[in-house]
C-alpha cells in the first residue's frame, strides 16, 4: 500500500507537470485562442471516446443529467478560450500568476451557490490575493487586458469546479469528461457556423500546430484527466489538492526556461505571483488542519 502511495503522489506530480505544460503549449500552437480550442476540444472527445469503447463503459445517463453536462461544457470552454487568448495577448507568466485566483473565486462561489457559510480565513485569503493582483496590475500595465482575461478565466475554472462538484460523486469521470467536451464543441461549432468561423483556414493546420494539438488533446487533456482519478485511490484530496496548486509555479519555470526573455518580469511581479500563491497553498494547510481537528472531537 505505501508503495501504490508512492507511486500516485510521483504520478500526481507528473499529472501538475502536465497542466503546467498545457499554458506552453497555448503559446507554441499559432492559432488563435477560438480555433485552438476548438481543436482541442474535438481531438481529446475522439482520445475519451476510444478509451470509453475499449473500457467498454456505459455512456447512458438522464436526460436532464445530459443537459447540465453540457452546460459545464459551456463553461469549460469559455474557461479555455479565455485562458489561451490571455497567453496571446500577455504571456504564460501572466496568466498563470492570475489563475492562482481560482481557489479564491471557489470560496465565493461555493456560499453564493449551495448555502455554504462564510469562512473568515478565505475572506481574509480574499483580501490577500486582491493585494497580490494590485501590484501585478500596477508594475504589469503592459498585460491589462491578459490580466483581466485570465481573472476571467479564472472565475469559470472555479464556477466549473464547483458545478462539477455533485456530478463526480454520481458519475464516471470519463463519462462526465465526455459529455462536457462534447458539450463544449457543440456550442463553440454553433458560434462558427453562425459567424462563418468554419472556413478553409480554419482546416489548414501546420504540421507543427497539429503536432502541438494532438499532445495537447491526448496527454495534457485525455491522459492527465483520467490519471488524475487513479491516483486518488491512494492520495488523499487534501495531497491532491495542495500538490495542484503547483502547476502554476511549474508552468511559470518552463515559460522561462523556454521563452527566456519573452517571460522575464519585474521583481515585483513575482512578488504579487508569490503572495497569491502562497496564500492559495496556506489556505489548503489551515483547511487540513481544521479537518484534523473536527475529526479529532470526540463524539
Amino acid at each position: 500500500m505505501q508503495n501504490d502511495n508512492l507511486k500516485s503522489y510521483f504520478l500526481l506530480h507528473l499529472i501538475v507537470f502536465i497542466w503546467g505544460f498545457t499554458a506552453i503549449l497555448g503559446a507554441l500552437i499559432s492559432l488563435d485562442a477560438l480555433p485552438l480550442v476548438w481543436w482541442r476540444m474535438s481531438l481529446a472527445v475522439v482520445f475519451i471516446l476510444v478509451y470509453i469503447y475499449v473500457k467498454k463503459i456505459p455512456l447512458k445517463i438522464p436526460k436532464k443529467v445530459f443537459f447540465s453536462f453540457l452546460f459545464a461544457g459551456l463553461v469549460i470552454a469559455l474557461h479555455w478560450l479565455t485562458f489561451f487568448k490571455a497567453i496571446k495577448v500577455s504571456n504564460v507568466s501572466v496568466t498563470l500568476a492570475c489563475l492562482s485566483t481560482g481557489a479564491f473565486f471557489t470560496s465565493i462561489l461555493e456560499p453564493l451557490l449551495f448555502g455554504k457559510k462564510v469562512v473568515w480565513y478565505e475572506v481574509l485569503f480574499g483580501l490577500l490575493v486582491i493585494g497580490g493582483l494590485y501590484i501585478i496590475f500596477n508594475v504589469e500595465v503592459d498585460y491589462v487586458y491578459g490580466i483581466i482575461l485570465a481573472l476571467t478565466s479564472a472565475f469559470l475554472s472555479a464556477l466549473f469546479t464547483v458545478i462539477n462538484a455533485k456530478f463526480t460523486k454520481e458519475y464516471l469521470p470519463s463519462v462526465i469528461s465526455f459529455y462536457e467536451l462534447v458539450g463544449g464543441v457543440g456550442f463553440l461549432s454553433v458560434y462558427l457556423l453562425f459567424t462563418n468561423g468554419f472556413n478553409s483556414n480554419f482546416f489548414s493546420l501546420s504540421m507543427n500546430d497539429f503536432g502541438w494539438l494532438i499532445l495537447l488533446s491526448s496527454i495534457c487533456t485525455a491522459y492527465a484527466f483520467i490519471a488524475s482519478v487513479k491516483v486518488m485511490k491512494y492520495l488523499s484530496p487534501y495531497t491532491v489538492m495542495l500538490t495542484i496548486n503547483l502547476e502554476p509555479i511549474y508552468g511559470i519555470i518552463l515559460a522561462v526556461l523556454i521563452f527566456k526573455d519573452e517571460e522575464q518580469m519585474s521583481p515585483m511581479f513575482y512578488v504579487g505571483a508569490a503572495i497569491i500563491l502562497s496564500t492559495v497553498i496556506l489556505n489548503g494547510v489551515i483547511k487540513k488542519y481544521k479537518k484534523q481537528e473536527t475529526n479529532s472531537v470526540p463524539e
